[in-house]
C-alpha cells in the first residue's frame, strides 16, 4: 500500500502519539508499504530527510505558547495539496488530527483520497485544564469537523468513542494500542534500580508520564507519605519544579526511554495514574506487561484497560480519599498484590504491537473499500 501519515506531532517530539506512530511505522516498513509522514517542522530537524525507510516532509510551525518542543504546524491547504497528489497514496492516516489534520483531511476530500482519523487526544479537555474553558467548544466544533469528513474514525477506548458519538461523527470504530510484551517484562525488574529509589527496602508507587498540567500529577500528593512507602516519578515536563514541591518525598528520575523506562517500571510495586483526559493511557498497558497493578481514575481509556479487583483498581475521578485507600489495600497486602499483577501481566499478552498494527491496516481496507462505493454512487 501507499499510505501517507499526517501528524499532528512527531519526533523528536515523545509522547503518546509519536510513540505509536514509530510501532506502526515499523509494521509498515517490514510488510514493504511506501509511506510518507507530513508533520510540523522540528528544531535540529531536516525540512525532507529519509527515517528508518520512512520518507519524512516537514511543514514550517511555531512553537506552542507554554510548550517550546511542541510544534504546530502553519500554513494553507494548498501545500498539503500538493505533496498529497505527489505521493498519491491509497489512504491518507490523520493521527490526532487538529490543525494540520484540517488542512490535510481538506486536501485529501479535493483530491478523492480515503481517509483515516484516528482520536488520541482529548484537545477540548485539555483547554480547560490550562484554564481556558471557554475555548472547549470551539475546540469540539474543530474536531467535529474533521472527524466528520473521514472515510473512517478510529477511537482508542469505548470511553473516547462514546465521546465522539455524543458530539454527532458517525463511521467510529475501535482500535486500541499494542503494547512491547518483550520490552516490558517482570524479568527486567532490577536489584539497582530499587537500591536507589527505596533505600529502606520502602514498597514503591510509580508514574510514569510527560509532567504536564493536564496529567494531574500533583494529585499524587495524597500518597507522598503513606509508611513503608515512597512515590516514584517517571518523566519530565514543565511542572517538575512544581511537582518536586508538592512531592517532597518523592524520587524523581526525569525523562527515561528505552531499556531504562522498562528497568524503571517492572521495578516500582504498583502504578498509579491519576490523569482524566486519557483517550487510552500506553503506560498503564507497559506497567501491566512489567507485571505491575495499577490503581487509576475512573473515567476515559483507563476503564477499557483495568479489571477492578483482578488487575487493579479505578477511584472515583477527584476522589483522592479514595484514589489512596486503593492504593494502601495493595501495597498493604503483598499476596493480593502478586495476584492483581499476575492478571495484569496475562492481561496484555494478546495486545502486541503486530496484532493491533495488522487491525489497523484491515481498517484502512474497509476505507478504502467504503469511499470507492461511495465514489460509484
Amino acid at each position: 500500500m501507499r499510505i501517507a501519515i499526517v501528524a499532528e506531532t512527531y519526533l523528536p517530539l515523545v509522547n503518546g502519539v509519536t510513540h505509536s506512530l514509530q510501532r506502526v511505522l515499523e509494521h509498515l516498513v517490514r510488510r514493504g508499504d511506501e509511506v510518507l509522514v507530513i508533520a510540523p517542522a522540528a528544531v535540529g530537524a531536516n525540512d525532507v530527510d529519509q527515517r528508518d525507510g520512512v520518507s519524512v516532509v516537514r511543514l514550517p510551525s511555531v512553537s506552542v505558547a507554554g510548550y517550546s518542543d511542541v510544534r504546530l504546524a502553519v500554513g494553507g491547504v494548498s501545500r498539503v495539496r500538493r505533496l498529497l497528489a505527489g505521493f498519491a497514496p491509497d489512504i491518507v492516516h490523520l493521527a490526532s488530527p487538529f490543525e494540520l489534520g484540517r488542512r490535510a483531511i481538506r486536501a485529501a476530500e479535493q483530491l478523492g483520497i480515503p481517509t483515516v482519523a484516528v482520536y488520541q487526544t482529548d484537545v477540548p479537555g485539555y483547554l480547560g485544564k490550562y484554564g481556558v474553558p471557554f475555548l472547549e467548544a470551539w475546540a469540539w466544533q474543530r474536531v467535529a469537523a474533521i472527524h466528520q469528513l473521514a472515510t473512517l474514525t478510529l477511537a482508542p477506548s469505548l470511553s473516547a468513542a462514546r465521546q465522539l458519538d455524543a458530539h454527532g461523527i458517525p463511521r467510529v470504530e475501535l482500535w486500541g494500542r499494542g503494547v512491547d510484551t518483550t520490552r516490558f517484562h517482570p524479568g527486567k525488574r532490577s536489584a539497582a534500580f530499587r537500591a536507589k529509589a527505596a533505600p529502606n527496602d520502602e514498597v514503591l508507587i510509580g508514574y510514569v508520564g510527560r509532567l504536564a498540567v493536564e496529567k494531574q500529577v500533583e494529585d499524587l500528593a495524597a500518597l507522598d507519605n503513606i509508611e513503608g512507602t515512597r512515590v516514584v516519578i517517571v518523566g519530565d515536563g514543565p511542572e517538575r519544579e512544581a511537582l518536586e514541591a508538592v512531592l517532597p518525598n518523592a524520587y524523581f528520575t526525569g525523562f527515561l526511554g528505552g531499556e531504562q523506562l522498562a528497568t524503571a517500571l517492572a521495578s516500582i510495586d504498583l502504578f498509579v495514574h491519576p490523569g482524566e483526559l486519557e483517550t487510552f493511557c500506553q503506560t498503564i498497558q507497559e506497567a501491566m506487561a512489567s507485571g505491575v497493578p495499577v490503581v487509576a481514575t475512573g473515567r476515559g481509556g483507563p476503564v477499557d484497560l483495568v479489571d477492578p479487583s483482578r488487575t487493579g483498581w479505578l477511584y472515583t475521578p477527584g476522589d483522592l480519599g479514595q484514589l489512596r485507600r486503593h492504593v494502601v489495600d495493595l501495597v498493604g497486602d503483598d499476596a493480593k498484590r502478586a495476584a492483581f499483577a499476575e492478571a495484569a501481566f496475562q492481561s496484555v499478552q494478546g495486545r502486541t504491537w503486530p496484532v493491533v498494527c495488522e487491525l489497523l491496516l484491515h481498517h484502512f481496507e474497509c476505507a478504502i473499500a467504503e469511499h470507492a462505493l461511495l465514489a460509484r454512487r
